[in-house]
């Protein structure tokens, strides 16, 4: 049975050499085959995250250059030009299928910051509940060789960490992962499942196979064990193989499986409950105890009494029963200053007391672990 068959969120991630044809430029048809496959699954109500390459390639075809320049400033200008063919083209091909799409460019400074890690988040969140098909890629155009990802397979792993995605899938120039290089050893053995983070598997992965993008099957597999460091299983396949998204929605074993070797939801348990360095704390009344223990809930600031510590939107802190037993912990939404202004009251007065709203919740009930 196909990572993809009980997925619920999945993040895509597709390789320069598939979206441009090689460097030929944006490939109108493969991109059209992909947006029809992800309209399908978003019908039967999977949240869906593209991560696609190809914005350099593309930019480089429309600036009529044939090898990919090795100057800095001149692959930000590829990237900005082919980042503008790239927007337009899933754009036109997922409205053809009634679905809305949103450029998202990220570097790793967003992901490395915790404000900006968690409006990241939010953004994504919000744009699948609204039915719209976040296209991420690298945002090339500002970074340097210090901050970059270094490759849009260790970004497609970091997304599906962000957004806790069940699967992450790898649509590459390859079937998978072999043994050996099968170019080179006809010996080669194909790899239909394994577990991510198998020290075997980094030892047969070569290197990179293609002139117009950087990553080879050596970062898939290192992508493949980041995902499953919170519970996502990865699917490297062939991206040109026939409906690949929806056969493996529906369960057919086609590429290289890689699964997690701890589940989703227990992994984020696990990272937040080994989280020692907490920065603060918040004392709730015996209705918000309610919420959280008996009915799941989010915690809101109305149930907060008192806010301990000077922590920042993003840090992981302890909630404590009225006694001060440590209920649970979980990420703030609020940095402790914000939190004493807005404890006990409706979210309808966030507004009014920080000049802007936020989330309604301090400590939403997907960030949050009860103890």
């Amino acid at each position: 049975m196909s990572l993809l068959s009980s997925a619920r969120r999945i993040v895509v991630k597709v390789g320069s050499s598939l979206v441009t044809n090689e460097g030929r430029g944006v490939d109108a048809e493969a991109i059209a085959n992909w947006s029809r496959q992800l309209a399908a699954l978003a019908t039967e109500g999977r949240e869906l995250v593209m991560v696609s390459s190809g914005a350099i390639a593309e930019g480089m075809k429309r600036l009529g250059w044939t090898t990919r320049p090795k100057e800095l400033h001149e692959l930000q200008a590829a990237a900005a030009v082919g980042q503008m063919g790239l927007a337009q083209m899933y754009e036109s091909q997922l409205s053809a299928h009634g679905m809305h799409s949103a450029q998202v460019l990220l570097t790793h400074a967003d992901l490395a910051d915790r404000e900006r890690y968690l409006n990241a988040r939010s953004t994504l969140l919000t744009l699948m509940a609204h039915r719209v098909l976040p296209v991420i890629n690298e945002n090339d155009t500002v970074v340097n060789d210090e901050i970059k990802f270094g490759d849009n397979d260790t970004l497609g792993a970091l997304v599906a960490n962000l957004v806790e995605a069940d699967a992450l899938v790898i649509l590459t120039d390859q079937r998978g992962l072999y043994s050996a290089d099968p170019r080179k050893d006809p010996n080669a053995r194909f790899i239909h499942t394994a577990q991510a983070g198998d020290p075997e598997l980094e030892r047969m992965a070569g290197g990179a196979g293609s002139s117009i993008g950087r990553g080879g099957m050596l970062t898939k597999i290192l992508a493949a064990k980041r995902a499953a460091g919170s519970g996502a299983g990865t699917v490297i396949a062939w991206g040109r193989e026939p409906d690949v998204l929806l056969r493996l929605a529906r369960g057919e074993a086609i590429g290289t499986a890689l699964h997690a070797a701890t589940p989703k939801l227990q992994a984020r348990k696990q990272w937040m409950v080994d989280h020692l360095q907490m920065r603060g704390a918040v004392r709730v009344d015996a209705g918000a105890v309610t919420k959280l223990r008996g009915e799941g809930k989010s915690l809101l600031p109305i149930g907060v009494t008192e806010v301990q510590g000077d922590f920042h939107r993003g840090d992981v802190i302890a909630v404590l029963a009225p006694d001060g037993t440590e209920l649970a912990r979980g990420l703030a939404n609020y940095s402790g200053a914000e939190s004493r202004l807005i404890a006990r009251k409706p979210s309808s007065e966030f507004e009014a007391l920080l000049g802007y709203a936020a989330e309604p919740e301090l400590i939403h009930r997907d960030n949050l672990v009860l103890r």
